[in-house]
This record gives structure tokens, C-alpha cells and sequence, in this order.
């Protein structure tokens, strides 16, 4: 009786390690970018967890990575652990990895969000942008926006 209790406690131990493994195993995201209104510069990616940071500071952001831009559409898989995140896009035409804008604080290059949402004055929320980042993969659409 003893060795069947141990043999169960065993079992359930194993099973917990494996769905453990399984969560911590790191998920694809892949993030489609369109709408470059020229093929200048690179395109920024910066990868939110928190709010903290959100959505210009590349030193808080979880992932921050440049990518040479080669037509009207980029493509790019990043791995991640799952969770939330939120995904903010530049089109850095001058490479200086921050959003130029004119002396209105009218943005000067491209930019987008994850979720797409809708931008008037000011960025959106982290939590507007925000969406689960699932195993084995999630994709995500950005639509690049000029003002």
C-alpha cells in the first residue's frame, strides 16, 4: 500500500514537472508589419510585459530589436515566454531608435501598435495594445500610421 502512494505521489510529481516545462517553454510570436511609406531606415520593435516604459522607453521595454526594412511589409518571429504583452513599431528612417516629431510633437516618422487601436493626441494605453502571447505561436498584424 505504501509503495502505491509513493508510486502516485511520484507520478503526479512528473506530470507537474512536464506542464511546468511546457509553460516555461518559450512561444513564437510573429509580427507583421505593412503600410512603409518607403523602404529608409529600419523598422524598431520594442516588446512590452509592464506598462513601465510604455510605449517609448526601449531601455524598459522586455525586447527591443531593429530590422532592415526591404519592401512594403516586414515580417519577424521573436520567441517569448507566454503572457501578456504589447508590441509598439517605428519606422526609423533616420536610425536614431526614438520617434522624431516636428515642432508641433506631430510625429515625423511611421509608428503602430499592437491591436491597432485607433490614435489621436496620444499613444494608446499599454492595456489597449495589450493581447496573450500563446504556445505554440501568435500572431500579430501592425498597420503602420503618418500624421
Amino acid at each position: 500500500m505504501r509503495y502505491r502512494w509513493m508510486g502516485a505521489a511520484v507520478c503526479a510529481l512528473l506530470y507537474l514537472a512536464a506542464a511546468a516545462g511546457a509553460q516555461s517553454r518559450p512561444c513564437t510570436l510573429t509580427v507583421h508589419v505593412n503600410g512603409f511609406r518607403n523602404q529608409k531606415g529600419e523598422l524598431g520593435v520594442n516588446v512590452f510585459k509592464t506598462p513601465e516604459g510604455w510605449p517609448e522607453q526601449n531601455e524598459k521595454a522586455f525586447l527591443h530589436l531593429g530590422f532592415p526594412i526591404t519592401g512594403n511589409e516586414l515580417s519577424t518571429q521573436l520567441s517569448l515566454p507566454p503572457g501578456r504583452y504589447a508590441v509598439v513599431v517605428l519606422h526609423d528612417e533616420n536610425q536614431n531608435q526614438k520617434l522624431d516629431r516636428n515642432f508641433l510633437n506631430v510625429p515625423k516618422e511611421g509608428f503602430g501598435f499592437s491591436n491597432n487601436p485607433r490614435v489621436m493626441l496620444t499613444a494608446p494605453g499599454f492595456d489597449t495594445a495589450a493581447f496573450e502571447v500563446a504556445c505554440p505561436a501568435t500572431d500579430v498584424q501592425i498597420h503602420l500610421i503618418y500624421k
